[in-house]
């Protein structure tokens, strides 16, 4: 994890205020190495950092839940334009625990729903009568047929432009535990990258990741770590997207014959 520049810090609430209207959200991926240039010239440009709970970086602990035979794993890599992942989020520094529902539509848009839960239920949430109602509500999903699948831990920086019309989310040392077999992968000295700006807006965050040579790509953390420590699911197009992000950082990160 590269060294932070001296960011000007941004509160969370500061950051909850700002609503990004027409928004567009493109993922990125690079290197540890190529990062430190980014944040330099981000704080160059005026680009702030969140400041929650006292830290620039904020550790990140999500569980992926599925159907027994991974429905939504299988809908994302077949392309299915309508689709839905279900998670529970643990933001570590704070104790407090979500379940998030993300709806992706035949339009390309994504729609993110979001309720607090007990950190008791950030492994069983199905158990709690509360979340699964919630769920109920905002997925085709039933909570009762839905076991952990995929423990993904990762250490996120976020920052914001000045004129808070994009953030840049930051995700490094990005680990991925598989919960029904035991298998252990990561990305190594992978950085995946997501700007979410205001599309009425240039962004100067996509010249800088330009300069740097760092080109969009369409990443699915969920589905990439299925694919790295699953080796019973056929991959399908995943398995290149795994080649490209090994081209990307420059280092294997499994070897399936």
């Amino acid at each position: 994890m590269p060294e932070l520049p001296p960011f000007r810090p941004v509160s969370l609430e500061e950051m909850d205020s700002v609503s990004l209207l027409n928004r567009i959200d493109s993922k990125y991926l690079t290197d540890e190495r190529t990062l430190e240039g980014i944040l330099a010239d981000a704080q160059r440009c005026g680009y702030r950092a969140l400041v929650a709970d006292g830290e620039m970086i904020s550790p990140y602990d999500t569980i992926y839940y599925d159907t027994p035979g991974h429905q939504m794993f299988l809908d994302h890599r077949n392309q299915h334009l309508v689709r839905q992942k279900v998670r529970t989020r643990e933001y570590l520094a704070s104790g407090r625990t979500f379940l998030e529902i993300k709806r992706k539509n035949n339009h390309g848009r994504t729609k993110k729903k979001r309720t607090e839960i007990p950190p008791a239920v950030f492994r069983t949430f199905p158990e709690d009568i509360v979340a699964c109602a919630y769920l109920a509500c905002h997925s085709d999903f039933d909570a009762g047929n839905l076991t952990p699948a995929l423990e993904t831990r990762f250490r996120r920086i976020t920052l914001v432009n000045e004129e808070m019309t994009e953030r840049l989310t930051i995700d490094t040392q990005v680990s991925f535990s598989n919960l029904r077999n035991g298998r252990e992968a990561s990305l190594k000295n992978g950085v995946v990258i997501e700007l979410k700006q205001d599309g009425r807006t240039q962004s100067r965050m996509k010249g800088i990741l330009l300069d740097h040579r760092v080109k969009p790509v369409r990443v699915s953390k969920y589905c990439i770590g299925i694919t790295l420590t699953d080796p019973e699911i056929p991959a399908g197009r995943f398995k290149e997207k795994v080649r490209l992000i090994e081209k990307q950082i420059k280092d294997t990160l499994y070897d399936r014959t």
